[in-house]
């Protein structure tokens, strides 16, 4: 499970680089052409910015100096609420995305909730055995 969490954090950096650095690449599957507007582009910047630093939180609790389980669970488990609410997000605008692409948004996103929550679940219970 810590290298699946490893590999969701680091999916989550480098999201969140190509969202900051040009946001309407990682916004265009879920939103659709709206991913060059101004609105869109801010939005995906400020998502990006929030992915960045969950993903480094992440990281840092699982392999830093002082490395603490219940630290990585907690930033883990954030991560995988942010998923899970950007499913929520985008089943609320489901009919009016694009056709096939918020499938693969969905998907993703879901399946990195999954991992997440997962994830925090071991990182807790090995800490406690």
């Amino acid at each position: 499970m810590r290298r699946g969490a490893t590999l969701v954090a680091a999916g989550r950096v480098a999201l969140g680089v190509t969202a900051l650095a040009w946001p309407s690449v990682p916004a265009r599957p879920w939103v659709g052409a709206s991913a060059g507007e101004l609105t869109a582009r801010v939005f995906g910047r400020a998502l990006g910015a929030r992915d960045l630093a969950l993903g480094l939180g992440a990281l840092a609790a699982l392999h830093g100096p002082g490395a603490d389980p219940g630290q990585a669970a907690t930033w883990v488990a954030a991560g995988a609420l942010s998923d899970a609410l950007d499913v929520a997000a985008s089943l609320a605008s489901w009919d009016e995305l694009p056709r096939l692409t918020k499938w693969l948004v969905a998907a993703s996103a879901g399946g990195a909730a999954v991992v997440g929550a997962a994830a925090a679940v071991a990182t807790v219970s090995a800490r406690e055995a």
